[in-house]
């Protein structure tokens, strides 16, 4: 699902996670965030960074979900994105990741986020750790 920093969204993608969180299939997931940061935000040293990762730490656990790790990307031998860091959040099911933007917390993650990144894009995938 390819998500600019605004309001870009995959009406195509959310509604299938919409239909197998409604289904009898719904399961754990982990999203690949692949990020590129504005450079104000002088990521990862950035105040603005640090506040944004504290609080969707802090977030996540609220619906049963954390992030399994983080790296900053060193470099590009292939290909021609630019990625600044890439983060893999694990979530219980589907509906958790649906449920993320109403959990206690969401609104700051959400204005820190849109402060933070140029542009993103997050891919779904399996939980391979079952």
């Amino acid at each position: 699902m390819s998500v600019n920093a605004s309001t870009e969204r995959n009406k195509q993608e959310l509604d299938l996670i919409r239909e197998i969180a409604a289904g009898n299939d719904d399961r754990p997931v982990v999203m690949i965030n692949l990020n590129r940061y504005k450079p104000e935000v002088n990521f990862p040293e950035g105040q603005v960074y640090r506040d944004y990762m504290r609080v969707l730490e802090a977030l996540l656990p609220t619906i049963g979900a954390r992030i399994l790790w983080r790296s900053q990307v060193y470099g590009q031998p292939v290909g021609a994105q630019d990625v600044d860091e890439v983060l893999a959040a694990w979530y219980p099911t589907h509906q958790s990741f649906l449920d993320l933007p109403a959990a206690p917390g969401a609104d700051e993650n959400f204005r820190l986020r849109r402060e933070c990144i140029a542009e993103a894009t997050i891919h779904r995938c399996d939980d391979i750790s079952t």
